[in-house]
């Protein structure tokens, strides 16, 4: 009779797989923005430098100036980063599979809910407000990411209608605008003031979201 069947393992004290050059570099640029947001969200909009970027994230200024260019594109690069990462978690903690009314008001309630606690949200308000008030040309970088999170919102606001969780007499690509407008004044409010209560005011939005745009 046939003993089980062998099954080839590595040796316990292998070496694991040797990354590739992409990878690594994937993952330096990542802790290059993770470091940049960081400084931000603690010190402001001009403590990003080069210098404390790569001081922080454990690399050379040289390696950070290498990459982005310039604080311009550095910021950019940021940009796009903390856009992605709103999104990772949106998604992760309920949006998927939800559509219309319902896709906003979870939209919504999570961008709320982890703005006090999760710091990439936090600087990239910082970041936007220091943009605005130094009248700098990143404006566009974060006026397109805005137009993203429009898009969405507008998509989400014509799929309610089709489904009747909407109403139909609703204009969607300003009821978009005006829903990044909310949360983009009540983040900009917080960082005014932390002592703002988040959680009463993330539960009026909601409600006066739903009774607003409801069928």
């Amino acid at each position: 009779m046939n003993g089980p069947a062998e099954i080839d393992t590595p040796p316990a004290d292998a070496a694991p797989a040797r990354r590739t050059q992409a990878e690594r570099r994937a993952e330096s640029d990542r802790n290059l923005l993770l470091a940049a947001a960081e400084l931000i969200a603690e010190e402001g909009f001009n403590a990003a430098t080069f210098e404390k970027v790569g001081a922080r994230a454990g690399y050379s200024r040289g390696l950070a100036s290498q990459r982005f260019g310039s604080k311009d594109g550095l910021i950019e690069a940021l940009i796009d980063y903390l856009h992605e990462r709103s999104e990772e978690l949106v998604f992760a903690e309920g949006l998927d599979g939800a559509t219309g009314l319902d896709a906003i008001l979870v939209s919504v309630d999570i961008y709320m809910r982890n703005f006090e606690t999760e710091q990439a949200i936090r600087s990239y308000f910082v970041a936007m407000a220091g943009a605005v008030g130094t009248l700098s040309p990143q404006r566009a970088a974060f006026a397109a990411s805005h137009m993203k999170a429009k898009e969405r919102f507008a998509h989400h606001i014509v799929e309610g209608q089709s489904n009747g969780t909407i109403s139909r007499e609703i204009d969607a690509e300003a009821a978009a605008l005006m829903i990044g407008s909310l949360i983009l004044g009540v983040s900009t409010q917080w960082l005014i003031d932390p002592t703002t209560d988040l959680s009463r005011v993330r539960k009026t939005t909601i409600d006066t979201l739903r009774r607003s745009l409801g069928a």
